[in-house]
Parts: structure tokens; sequence; C-alpha cells
């Protein structure tokens, strides 16, 4: 694959005539992830319930393809039941979405929050057994700074969905002025 070669001064060539030729994409995609971090300060609320409202069409249109999946399988004789569970539940979760946004973001931050406490523990354990001469201490604190944040999210849910909009609309901020 030519695609990864790195040292061939032609194909280096090529890759920046052919960016030198398109600035302007990258030009509007810079613009563009900077209305949407603009748009996510400013707007925080509206931003992750688009969010919910494009994960719910994911799982929707996700789950009929699962059932169309299970469909042809069934016609081939094949095994086709856990693709059609597979999408009947993406298909529920997605109409919950939907129907229930404020519940979908509440679920998305405990997830989010009961994750940093398992990986804090996890982290919290290793790092008790290793020597102090392998970064120790870095571990433990990576373990502390994950067991505050899931520990934070857990008591303040809402105000942590908050602050992850702002992390995506910095996220696109930063992105578009590179």
């Amino acid at each position: 694959m030519t695609w990864f070669k790195f040292g061939d001064a032609a194909l280096s060539d090529a890759r920046n005539l052919m960016l030198a030729g398109n600035w302007w994409i990258d030009a509007l995609r810079g613009v563009l992830a900077i209305l949407f971090g603009i748009g996510a300060f400013v707007l925080p609320g509206a931003t992750i319930l688009a969010l919910v409202a494009v994960f719910a069409a994911f799982a929707i249109l996700d789950g009929a393809l699962s059932i169309a999946q299970a469909v042809r399988g069934a016609r081939r004789q094949e095994r086709w039941a856990l693709l059609l569970l597979n999408g009947l539940v993406g298909i529920a979760i997605g109409v919950a979405a939907a129907i229930w946004p404020d519940i979908s973001i509440l679920a998305f931050v405990f997830i989010m929050a009961a994750w940093a406490l398992m990986s804090g523990a996890v982290m919290l354990g290793t790092a008790i057994c290793l020597k102090t001469s392998h970064g120790r201490w870095l571990l433990i604190l990576g373990a502390i700074v994950s067991i505050l944040y899931g520990g934070l999210l857990f008591v303040s849910p809402f105000l942590g969905a908050l602050v992850l909009t702002w992390w995506i609309g910095a996220h696109a901020l930063v992105l578009g002025v590179i």
C-alpha cells in the first residue's frame, strides 16, 4: 500500500499538491468547526440535545439494518435471532432517546461516571502492585483524578453534561483554528 510510504519524495509532493489545491476545503472545515464550537458554548443545551437526536437516529437506523440482516439470514436458513434482537433493542433505544432526551443525557453521564470510577479503582489497584521506580505515583495520580471525576459526575450529572458539551465545543474550536 503506497499510502503509508513516508520516504517517497514523489508521493510526498503529490500529497502536498493535493492539499494545496484543496485549501478551501480545510478552511471551510475550520470555519464550520469554529461555528460548532461557539454554538456549543453559547447553546450547550441545544448542542447536547442535538447530539442525543443524532444518536437516536443512528440507533433506529442501525436497528432497522440489523433487522434487515436478520430477515435475509432467515431466508437463507442461517442464524438470525440475535440480529433480530439487536435490531429491536437498537430501535427501542433510539426511540427512547428521541422521546426522553433528558433521561438519555443523564444515562450517558452516569455511564461515564461509572466508567471513570471503575477505571480509577483498577488504576489504583494496579499502582499498589507496582514498584515505586516504575511510575507508581503517576498511576496513583491518574486514579485519584479518575475517581474524583466519576464521583463529581454522580453528584452533579447535569453539570457534567454541560461540561462535556463545553469540552466538545473547545475541541471543535481548537481544531477549527488549527
